[in-house]
């Protein structure tokens, strides 16, 4: 008896010694979006056999807030000048909130952590605190800043000349210099604006297909984690493992902004280079190519 305990002992002994070396990925949104933006992708993982975890930074996903002036009908005016709890949100809140998960799911095995368009902020600044905690980051078309200190900075450059986001500013509403947030209206109806946002970060898409990617989204983001430091070092952040996918048609972060991001990485860290990956994609068409982003996140090296 106390042998074939001993020898179930054994076989969970090395059940969870197989578990523990496969890889956890942590899904970290962009602006305005939350975890529901990773669904397709982390079904077409569990169906690899791989653990994933999406995160909601704060006040995102079920924590958001969704005005009854936003509501239809609209009240834009009332809108303009609501308060909005995401003004306090820094991106050092961003950083602790996935790092807490990151450290949490790392008890099971090296964690991959990848980061789409914004989101790639939030996943620099946790391997630049704790590169221990992280076995790789995954750019999917994200931020990594170097050379400058945020995207509001990098945007006045020249590779992100070709970006489709400058003339939607009709799309906000209210001051975000009083109000603390990017405010979009996402449920607009107005016949010029929506085929411009389709164009700027959904143009392979169908119209169905970007109208429910849509109404995912929320209508705040925190300006303070746009202007914030999200500059990275050497010996942390340099030290992880990375990969970058690069999104072709993408006109919301247009390839000549990626491909300078990669390139003033990799001049900081030589011998620790990007990764690189191209997919034939929109800013956020890839959530339609699933099983391809699948299989290319399972593909890399943990």
């Amino acid at each position: 008896m106390a042998q074939l305990s001993n020898q179930a002992a054994g076989h969970s002994a090395d059940r969870t010694r197989r578990i523990d070396g496969a890889p956890t990925y942590v899904f970290v949104h962009g602006s305005g979006s939350n975890s529901f933006m990773w669904a397709s992708i982390q079904r077409e993982l569990a169906l690899l056999g791989h653990r994933s975890h999406a995160v909601d930074l704060p006040g995102h996903g079920l924590d958001a807030e969704y005005s009854a002036s936003y509501q239809a009908p609209q009240d834009l005016q009332a809108w303009a000048n609501e308060p909005s709890k995401l003004a306090e949100v820094t991106l050092v809140d961003n950083v602790e909130a996935v790092l807490d998960v990151v450290r949490t799911v790392g008890a099971h095995g090296p964690v991959v952590l990848v980061g789409a368009s914004l989101g790639g902020l939030t996943i620099s600044g946790v391997a630049d605190r704790a590169p221990e905690a992280v076995a790789r980051l995954v750019y999917i078309s994200a931020w990594s800043c170097v050379r400058l200190r945020n995207p509001l900075e990098y945007m006045a450059e020249p590779e992100f000349g070709e970006n489709l986001l400058a003339p939607l500013a009709a799309l906000n509403v209210g001051d975000p210099a009083r109000l603390g947030v990017g405010r979009a209206n996402y449920r607009t109806a107005d016949p010029t604006l929506l085929p411009a946002l389709k164009a700027a970060v959904m143009a392979d898409a169908t119209d169905a297909q970007f109208l429910t990617f849509l109404n995912i989204l929320q209508p705040d983001e925190s300006l303070q984690v746009m202007a914030g430091d999200a500059t990275v070092h050497a010996e942390t952040w340099g030290t992880v493992a990375r990969s970058y996918v690069r999104l072709l048609q993408d006109r919301s972060l247009p390839v000549a902004m990626q491909d300078r991001l990669i390139a003033e990485a990799d001049a900081l860290t030589p011998d620790n280079r990007y990764d690189v990956h191209t997919v034939d994609s929109s800013h956020a068409g890839f959530v339609y190519r699933a099983r391809e982003m699948a299989a290319l996140l399972a593909g890399l090296p943990a």
